[in-house]
């Protein structure tokens, strides 16, 4: 179950981002499921009738991920609500992190830092809106080659392109701890990592997506 919480005002910087891609939609902060956190998201229902060719075009595009709590993300940052050992007292970078769900929920669980790491800036500044509406303190990095060494490399929904396998090893470079989350990748079968579990999770607002994206996997560092 899920509640949807309308605060007074979303952040203007973001609804500016939002509406140089999609014009007419609004930000709403809604509480996840199974989770005590809210990110500003686009609301469940939103005006489809008033997308028209360019703006289809600007959001294939310019995809706005922030939007949007991904599948992954939202299976990963439950599991480190249920399973805060896995950060706790640990500095943790959370790659891709888009809301920032992830890294909340890893700040939520006890560890001793967490940064988020995205190129997108706009994605940065949702992190930081979200944070601020959870009260939870984060660091910001928009370039992994930037990073220090940490505990825990964590990194949801990154591997939707297959270009985006390298990073695979790249991150064994700054954490000897590396946990992916992926809901279209049944099996990466990479040497360094072990599949670890499946857990059902929907992407937030629910896109309606087909099934089987809604069975996310859990890979871990051997």
């Amino acid at each position: 179950m899920s509640c949807t919480f309308q605060f007074p005002k979303a952040p203007e910087h973001l609804l500016k981002a939002l509406h140089d891609v999609i014009p007419y939609c609004e930000l709403h902060a809604q509480q996840l499921p199974e989770t005590p956190i809210s990110l500003w998201l686009i609301p469940p229902v939103f005006p489809t009738d008033k997308l028209d060719d360019e703006v289809i075009r600007r959001i294939w595009n310019d995809t706005p991920y922030w939007i949007f709590c991904w599948a992954s993300g939202l299976a990963m940052a439950q599991c480190l609500l249920a399973e805060p050992h896995h950060v706790k007292d640990k500095v943790v970078l959370d790659f891709g992190a888009g809301s920032g769900v992830v890294a909340i929920a890893a700040k939520m669980a006890g560890a001793k830092r967490v940064i988020c790491c995205d190129i997108d800036s706009v994605s940065l500044d949702a992190c930081r809106a979200n944070a601020e509406l959870n009260d939870v303190e984060l660091e910001y990095l928009d370039d992994l080659y930037k990073a220090e060494q940490v505990d825990v490399l964590l990194a949801a929904d990154v591997l939707y392109d297959q270009c985006n396998r390298f990073f695979l090893d790249e991150f064994l470079k700054f954490a000897s701890e590396v946990w992916v989350a992926d809901s279209r990748v049944k099996n990466f079968s990479h040497p360094k990592y072990e599949k670890l579990d499946e857990r059902s999770a929907t992407t937030w607002p629910d896109l309606d997506e087909s099934p089987e994206f809604r069975n996310v996997s859990f890979y871990k560092t051997l």
